[in-house]
């Protein structure tokens, strides 16, 4: 506590007054730019990640950045998603997950929280299809790599959950609204993107916006976790290491696929 109340007597005392006149604008507006769904998890910080400032991101956290499919939950999820897009007029939703992320650990081993946390246990439930997903088709996975297979397969699955929601599917069918799934990697920084051409998670932070939107696809009026296709040869990938090998690329685009092929 110690610590925070140090950091607000300095926000107080130096950072306000600096940005007295941007903080009196906002306080009869706000025009955010995108719906960031993320983690609760205390090293996530979305501002922090894209440099951006006070105002400019309207942000969803919860445990393992899950979207309940609609009508599924009575939680704020929906509401915020629905007041972002209609009341705010927000065209670009990200949902991204992170690196090590404790909630897709307790999904890996869901019966064991049914005592220990129970409340975590009922929420993961919103997890099902990714975990069952996982289940069912990497079977010879294991350890760091199931989970980071975990990881981006529950950030196609909660895109999926969020094509469920009356408002983001009539929007993403006119092509006004932009979805994009990222993974944060916590130990070097590095934010990845979803490329529904080769089923991958790929680097993006020196890419240009023109490159960033021709390369993950972002003005299609499809699900982005719904395009399966054949993969690209490795000739044509785009000049980046996937953070998925191939194999695990070609284990997803089997997941995405629906099919319970495996070696």
């Amino acid at each position: 506590m110690r610590k925070l109340l140090q950091g607000l007597r300095q926000f107080q005392d130096s950072h306000f007054p600096k940005r007295q006149e941007l903080f009196e604008r906002l306080a009869n507006d706000q025009k955010p730019i995108v719906l960031f769904i993320t983690c609760s998890d205390s090293r996530i910080i979305p501002s922090l990640i894209t440099q951006t400032d006070v105002g400019d991101i309207f942000t969803i956290r919860n445990v393992g950045n899950i979207i309940p499919p609609y009508g599924s939950s009575n939680g704020g999820e929906g509401a915020a998603i629905e007041y972002a897009i209609q009341a705010l007029g927000i065209d670009q939703v990200i949902v991204c997950g992170h690196s090590n992320c404790g909630a897709m650990k307790g999904l890996l081993k869901i019966d064991y929280l049914e005592e220990e946390m129970p409340l975590v246990y009922e929420w993961l439930k919103h997890a099902e299809s990714t975990r069952r997903l996982v289940k069912d088709n990497y079977q010879h996975c294991g350890g760091e790599d199931l989970l980071g297979i975990t990881t981006a397969e529950n950030v196609l699955t909660q895109i999926d959950n969020l094509q469920t929601y009356p408002i983001v599917h009539s929007r993403s069918r006119q092509g006004s609204l932009k979805i994009y799934g990222w993974i944060y990697d916590i130990e070097s920084g590095e934010v990845l993107a979803y490329d529904s051409e080769s089923h991958a998670f790929l680097p993006i932070h020196n890419l240009s916006l023109s490159e960033y939107q021709s390369a993950f696809q972002a003005t299609s009026p499809l699900p982005i976790a719904c395009q399966v296709s054949a993969p690209i040869a490795k000739s044509e990938a785009p000049n980046h290491t996937p953070w998925l090998s191939t194999s695990q690329s070609e284990r997803i685009l089997r997941g995405s696929n629906g099919s319970n092929n495996s070696n």
